[in-house]
């Protein structure tokens, strides 16, 4: 059976595109099928993985029904690893949608059509906000993956994402849950994220991720190489985070 997952936070610059396609590339290498759905108009997961953004044939074609998934899906560098392309039009998408009657639906109903018996996960890169873009990804998915970053900020803005989480389930997604939640720029050097990690033990329990994912230089460079970090540099500390958080991820 085929796990969709939502990859999302509505701020910002958390790891949320990074954790997409380093785990997506990780879980991929356990020889696994996952599909990659850039659903964020900076197309920063379509670029990370060495893709130029979609004028045609990408997510706007997918939702919109003017193409197939099969016909919007193109392959990666990582062998099991799909990616449907996103594009900075998104943004006018997003706007279409709100005239639509159903409008969280489009997603879903799109996924429902298609066949995802090839794939045993698919990662959704939500955009950095609670828009329409993020509904129909929350609507679209099983459960979602919260990435949080290690500041004194972060648990306050996780607390109002998982009251929208869970109205979304009670409106329009019964099956919604959050699958987990993972720590993202730790550094245990660092008294601020160490106690950022006890806070967010204290109030999420088992929901959160052991791995923590380190702030680390070969991170940050690797989408500028169009590569997930396993390529970049398979022994680097962002890589063997992320090889470990797909462990955990394939574990639930």
């Amino acid at each position: 059976m085929t796990r969709i997952l939502a990859v999302a936070n509505q701020k910002g610059g958390v790891g949320k595109t990074t954790t997409v396609i380093n785990l997506g590339a990780s879980i991929a290498v356990h020889d696994k099928e996952v599909l990659v759905i850039d659903l964020d108009p900076q197309a920063n997961a379509t670029s990370g993985l060495g893709s130029e953004e979609a004028d045609v044939l990408g997510i706007h074609s997918f939702i919109s029904g003017e193409n197939t998934l099969e016909e919007c899906t193109v392959k990666t560098e990582v062998e099991g690893l799909s990616l449907v392309r996103g594009a900075r039009h998104l943004a006018g998408t997003e706007i279409e949608l709100a005239s639509q009657d159903e409008r969280e639906y489009f997603l879903a109903e799109a996924l429902s059509a298609s066949d995802l018996s090839g794939y045993d996960y698919v990662l959704i890169d939500c955009p950095p906000s609670l828009g329409l873009l993020t509904v129909n990804a929350l609507v679209a998915a099983d459960g979602v993956i919260l990435t949080v970053q290690s500041e004194y900020y972060a648990l306050e803005g996780l607390s109002h994402l998982m009251e929208t989480i869970r109205r979304i389930k009670a409106h329009w997604n019964k099956k919604l849950s959050i699958f987990g939640v993972v720590l993202t720029m730790y550094d245990k050097r660092l008294r601020l994220s160490r106690e950022v990690e006890q806070n967010a033990d204290e109030f999420l329990g088992k929901t959160l991720f052991r791995t923590r994912i380190p702030r680390n230089v070969r991170l940050s460079e690797a989408p500028s190489f169009g590569k997930p970090v396993i390529l970049y540099d398979a022994f680097s500390s962002g890589a063997k985070s992320y090889m470990s958080l797909a462990r955990e991820v394939m574990g639930r």
